[in-house]
């Protein structure tokens, strides 16, 4: 693994029982890049991405074959310390859920749970992230307000805040846009490719113009299989593979 890696996976099977939900996967996902994964719906995509912070561990009929290195390091050994990855490997979910607490109070949660309390500090983390998701200026005087009173798009950013306040190095987006209007849509997109500069970004998206909009690189999905992964220019014109084509153009999915 180089430095410009982040993650490499290397013969990877996840079964949920006797079911096969991932078959096979090989591919390098590279820092500060934004890597889309498409495909139609429960062909694997939303799996693979929980396998890269072993979220998959929360359901007990999971088991996962082959390696899923970090850093050089295979995050499924016996003895990896689930706790850090989840802190360097953050995620955001396709709705978004902030906690029934303030503004201030859902930034400030992980941080307080990795022992920082320094109330300087902590009100440091919070502007600054709050700035680094464009929200500053609109919760900067309803910081201590319940997040549930923000709208759906300053709800998500605020659960992008919440993830990037114990400064991870790679945020996993499941969706993230989905259940957001186009406005808020658009400046979720913006926002990531603001952060790819600091972060590496996966992002399952169903919408093949957002994955052709924003990422670096697009692996397609199908069956439990990753059937190809390359730049995304060259996925939307000339794919190797028939079967993406075959999704980009339509004829299925």
């Amino acid at each position: 693994m180089d430095k410009h890696e982040t993650f490499e996976i290397n013969g990877l099977n996840l079964y949920y029982g006797d079911f096969q939900a991932l078959r096979n996967i090989n591919l390098e996902i590279k820092r500060n890049e934004i890597t889309a994964l498409i495909g139609p719906s429960g062909c694997g995509k939303s799996t693979f991405l929980r396998t890269l912070n072993r979220m998959n561990d929360l359901i007990p009929i999971s088991r996962v074959e082959g390696e899923v290195l970090y850093d050089g390091n295979n995050i499924y050994e016996k003895d990896y310390d689930v706790t850090t990855l989840r802190k360097k490997v953050g995620m955001v979910f396709q709705k978004p859920n902030p906690f029934p607490k303030t503004v201030y109070e859902n930034v400030v949660y992980g941080p307080k749970v990795h022992g920082i309390n320094d109330k300087a500090q902590l009100d440091a983390i919070v502007e600054e992230t709050l700035k680094e998701v464009a929200l500053w200026d609109e919760v900067k005087d309803r910081l201590h307000k319940s997040a549930l009173g923000l709208s759906g798009g300053q709800q998500q950013r605020l659960c992008i805040a919440r993830c990037l306040a114990v400064d991870p190095e790679v945020v996993l987006m499941d969706e993230p846009t989905s259940a957001l209007d186009p406005i808020a849509t658009s400046k979720i997109e913006d926002l990531m490719q603001d952060l790819a500069e600091k972060y590496t970004i996966v992002i399952v998206t169903h919408n093949m113009q957002q994955a052709g909009r924003i990422s670096d690189r697009t692996a397609f999905f199908l069956m439990g299989e990753m059937i190809e992964i390359n730049p995304t220019q060259k996925i939307f014109s000339r794919p190797d593979n028939k079967r993406t084509e075959d999704y980009i153009t339509g004829r299925f999915g």
